[in-house]
């Protein structure tokens, strides 16, 4: 059975409070000089230096209630490390019932880490409900082992004391191969060691705890002024059924030990590596029955180390002790056979922006991390999120394929996520009250047992996915495969658009349920992801010389001429806010037809803004350029507050980010389309910063708020690609440098961007400049399937600079270059 969303549960307990206020935010007057009570934000100055890394992060406060998943590509479990260490082993999420998890309710199990107070002794733990951010403001330092493949995630504890201690854990399946059942045994390895120690006055022996008990750290909310969903503190929650057992420790010689702690059934839940001249102790917490305090010391000298050995699952104490025998470099040697890529199509990002090659770096394995190998089908799915979201929204997460992986190469993993859609081509009713009773064989959807909520957007999501894959790797074994899904995906459209029986604009997609919030509406985010996916499929069709691409290609025109005179019609009737000059301009809703709960933020994540990308309208489209400034310098500016403001609350662009969830900043396709640089390169470096995490580089759902998923990632990387490597303003013509950061022009370390796949073919550039900065030198080259009919070189607008040499070719800056 579905569990309401998380957005919806938002709104049942209070937290959609501001909704509708943007509705009446109307007659807004650009500040004058006289009115000093008005609030506009301030741009970035033309004088500025462009954004780069380390600027935009600047423009935001570190986001805290961070978690990161660890994991092993296609395992149904994952491991979540909170961004101040605790480890949260929960098998099943607690928001929603996934059949194949169900088996696993209950069986959760976290370690918190818990260093002295500075008078001495340890806190007590928690004895009321509340956030987590509460002992320690949500912020911590955290990061990724750089000099390993492995995704090994640390957390320094800098300590009053005279130490450091860093805390690194990653996942390991014995054996270091592919998951074949998906439930196999999954260990997290954790290194607790000293990594400083202060010559003056650092203690000779230091002493740390963790509370072993249950998973009590949950996302829930919301809360006013807050932003959005913290993670709380639910103490009940804690205590071990059964309790836990440590055998007794003697050890006068000081040499390390392997000790297990176990349940009441014996099996090991921890195996502990003490340190060598270490120390280890467990009792269970004097104020909390059920949980345990596990005590380890160490020698304060730089490499001294304890190792903390946790199954997601407990295992018998053989199995265990077999995995400790392996040690933690015998397992992490294993590791790294696991996470090499090895495939032939992967491409290279490397820029001068350091930040920049490790989010590229690391969000294919969080990917990969954050999704499963179904037990019930063995078939591979992405997943929406990792202990919050670990379902499947078809519409969000389909932009993990067509516009991240695929556009990093991924291909092989991106086919193998995607074949559940396959099995489920027309097996369900599309979710709106007008398809009831019908027969709907080219309808693609969610499998039942992966999904949360069912949207009318999901079958054009899918269909994009598939048609935008084809194009891209023109790989024909697969184009054979699913070619007869894709037509029939487009057969389903024509015939979803010729019904009538509603009350919505006839010829366009059909009432349904278009977001998480329950009601049916002919919602933008259904035309738009309907004909995205449609358009893609068409451009198939006509490459492939398909006999009815010209039928579906009419029928996309027709779409695409009514759908705009339906945006006109609602300008029409819509409410009005002025401009700086005074004009009047309409606010668009999210819907043409229905009555939504949350317009205050759908209306910019959901809404018209979308338009442009799904190729619906013009960037230069006057309502689309009125509406972007809406949302840039508009009336819900005035009670915007960026320290407090919570995600359900009038939308806003901050830094070209969307304030409610960045991962659905349209307007970043806006700027793209009409070469608006400025904006283009703040939203760029406002969403690598602020859309992610600027420790792990997970994203978030809303800024503070809802971590372990990859829903910034998509916009990220097309457009960090497309900056450098564009194949989609202009049907057969390839652009290259059109909007590329300064920053990534060097003379001192060459920016590589290899194999780029494009629908022409993968292609690869490299540039730099010279000493004198003066010039700058690209190599240039395409593996062509599909051969662009001309390349266009832009010229970065770096000053100083008078040369541009493409492959040997020398040409004046400042001019377009044409390379036939």
């Amino acid at each position: 059975m579905n569990q309401p969303s998380r957005r919806r549960m938002l709104f049942m307990t209070g937290g959609a409070a501001a909704g509708g206020a943007l509705a009446t935010a109307v007659n807004f007057t650009a500040p004058a000089s006289a009115q000093a009570d008005t609030f506009v934000p301030t741009p970035l100055a033309a004088t500025d230096p462009e954004p780069n890394v380390e600027r935009s992060k600047n423009w935001w406060l570190p986001q805290r209630n961070v978690w990161t998943p660890i994991g092993w590509k296609g395992h149904l479990f994952r491991f979540n490390v909170v961004y101040n260490g605790a480890l949260i082993c929960d098998p099943a999420w607690v928001m929603a019932a996934k059949p194949n998890t169900e088996p696993y309710r209950g069986k959760n199990f976290q370690t918190t880490v818990v260093m002295p107070q500075r008078g001495g002794g340890f806190r007590d733990f928690p004895d009321s409900v509340r956030e987590v951010w509460d002992d320690d403001l949500g912020y911590w330092q955290q990061g990724w082992q750089e000099d390993s493949d492995v995704p090994v995630l640390w957390t320094e504890h800098r300590r009053h004391e005279g130490l450091v201690i860093k805390q690194s854990v990653f996942a390991h399946v014995p054996g270091g191969g592919p998951v074949e059942t998906a439930v196999e045994p999954i260990y997290s390895w954790t290194r607790f060691e000293v990594v400083y120690a202060d010559p003056l006055i650092a203690p000779k022996d230091f002493v740390f705890q963790l509370w072993l008990s249950g998973s009590y750290m949950k996302p829930a909310g919301p809360y006013q002024q807050e932003n959005g969903v913290p993670l709380t503190i639910f103490p009940d929650t804690a205590p071990i059924a059964g309790g836990l057992t440590m055998q007794r420790v003697w050890n006068p010689s000081g040499k390390p030990l392997t000790v297990p702690i176990t349940d009441s059934e014996g099996k090991a839940k921890v195996i502990v590596i003490t340190a060598d001249k270490g120390s280890i102790a467990m009792t269970e917490n004097p104020k909390r029955k059920g949980v345990y305090d596990l005590r380890l010391g160490l020698p304060v000298t730089v490499g001294a180390h304890v190792d903390v050995l946790i199954p997601m699952l407990p295992q018998s104490v053989d199995d265990a002790k077999a995995e400790a025998a392996l040690g933690r470099d015998g397992a992490l040697a294993q590791c790294k056979g696991h996470w090499q890529e090895q495939g032939t199509t992967l491409a290279t990002v490397e820029t001068p922006e350091n930040y920049v090659n490790q989010v590229v770096r690391r969000g294919p394995q969080l990917a990969q991390i954050v999704a499963e190998k179904s037990p019930d089908t063995g078939l591979f799915t992405f997943l929406s999120g990792s202990y919050a979201y670990d379902v499947l929204w078809s519409t969000p997460t389909s932009m993990v394929s067509h516009m991240f992986m695929d556009r990093l190469g991924y291909h092989d993993v991106v086919e193998k996520h995607i074949e559940i859609y396959k099995a489920t081509q027309g097996t369900r009713v599309p979710p709106g009250a007008v398809f009831a009773g019908g027969s709907y064989p080219g309808y693609l959807s969610t499998p039942k047992t992966l999904q949360a909520i069912d949207w009318m957007s999901d079958h054009g999501a899918i269909l994009e996915i598939l048609s935008v894959h084809a194009l891209l790797t023109d790989r024909r074994e697969f184009i054979d495969k699913w070619l007869d899904v894709i037509v029939k995906a487009c057969d389903f459209v024509v015939q979803a658009c010729a019904l009538t029986n509603h009350s919505g604009v006839k010829g366009l997609m059909p009432p349904g349920h278009s977001t998480d919030e329950g009601v049916e509406t002919q919602g933008f985010i259904s035309q738009c992801f309907t004909y995205k996916g449609f358009a893609s499929a068409v451009e198939l069709l006509q490459r492939l010389k398909h006999p009815r691409a010209a039928e579906f290609a009419t029928f996309a025109e027709t779409f695409r001429t009514t759908f705009a005179q339906a945006v006109r019609d609602l300008a029409d009737r819509s409410k009005k806010w002025k401009d700086a000059e005074g004009k009047e301009w309409p606010v668009f809703r999210p819907q043409f037809a229905g009555e939504g709960v949350w317009d205050a933020f759908t209306m910019l994540d959901t809404g018209a803004l979308m338009s442009v990308w799904a190729g619906l309208l013009p960037a230069s489209d006057p309502m689309m350029k009125s509406f972007v400034e809406f949302f840039r310098v508009g009336p819900n500016h005035r009670i915007y507050d960026p320290v407090h403001h919570n995600a359900l609350y009038p939308a806003v662009l901050d830094h070209e980010q969307s304030s409610a969830e960045p991962c659905y900043s349209w307007n970043m396709f806006h700027n793209w389309q009409l070469g608006d640089r400025a904006h283009f390169i703040e939203g760029l470096y406002g969403l690598l910063t602020g859309g992610l995490s600027q420790d792990t580089y997970i994203s978030s759902e809303h800024r503070n708020a809802i971590y372990g998923n990859l829903f910034s990632y998509p916009i990220i990387v097309w457009s960090l690609l497309h900056a450098v490597v564009d194949d989609s303003l202009t049907p057969d013509q390839l652009y290259l440098l059109r909007l590329c950061p300064l920053e990534w022009l060097s003379a001192d370390k060459q920016t590589r961007f290899e194999k780029i796949p494009t629908k022409f073919g993968p292609v690869t550039l490299r540039m730099s400049l010279d000493r004198r900065r003066d010039t700058l030198k690209v190599e240039f080259s395409g593996d062509w399937h599909h051969k662009p009919k001309q390349t266009v070189v832009e010229s970065p607008p770096l000053p100083g600079l008078k040369w541009i040499i493409v492959n040997g070719n020398r040409y004046r800056a400042g001019r377009r270059i044409v390379l036939r």
